[in-house]
């Protein structure tokens, strides 16, 4: 069963860049892999309600393959899902993405020290989403970055 309250991954595609200027950090486009069907559907109202366009999926094996390189800004992962990892799921999309993709880890864990990853510890608030959502555009328009940033 699929449970969005945003659009399907294909939808994610469809239209312009899905990229504006009328909010900060701009209007990211967010594929969220999340297990909990209910932390799915209020993780993508509350993307929704920061102006972002937001897929999600329950499951990282359609997130997998239903991943089209380019069409997304954020991943926004769960770490223990069933099946494949969340970082598991982010190595392999990582890996065959040609264009910069910045990666979310959402889990009830704390960040391994030295880690330099974006980390989103549950439960978290409304302000902790937008706060790791403005350091994923922060990286994304990092100087040395090839890709073209109209996010800010």
């Amino acid at each position: 069963m699929k449970h969005h309250v945003g659009m399907d991954i294909e939808g994610a595609v469809t239209g312009s860049d899905g990229r504006s200027n009328n909010n900060r950090p701009g209007r990211l486009r967010i594929l969220l892999v999340e297990d909990d069907p209910q932390a799915l559907a209020t993780t993508i109202e509350a993307l929704e309600a920061l102006g972002h366009f937001t897929a999600g999926t329950s499951s990282a094996e359609v997130a997998r393959a239903r991943f089209l390189d380019g069409a997304f800004d954020v991943l926004i992962t769960d770490l223990n899902l069933p099946g494949l990892s969340g970082s598991e799921l982010a190595d392999e999309i990582s890996r065959h993405a040609t264009q910069p993709l910045q990666v979310i880890f959402a889990t009830g864990k704390p960040r391994p020290p030295g880690s330099t990853a974006l980390w989103l510890q549950k439960p978290y608030l409304l302000e902790d989403l937008a706060r790791a959502l403005d350091e994923a555009a922060s990286r994304l328009c990092a100087p040395g970055n090839d890709t073209a940033c109209d996010l800010a």
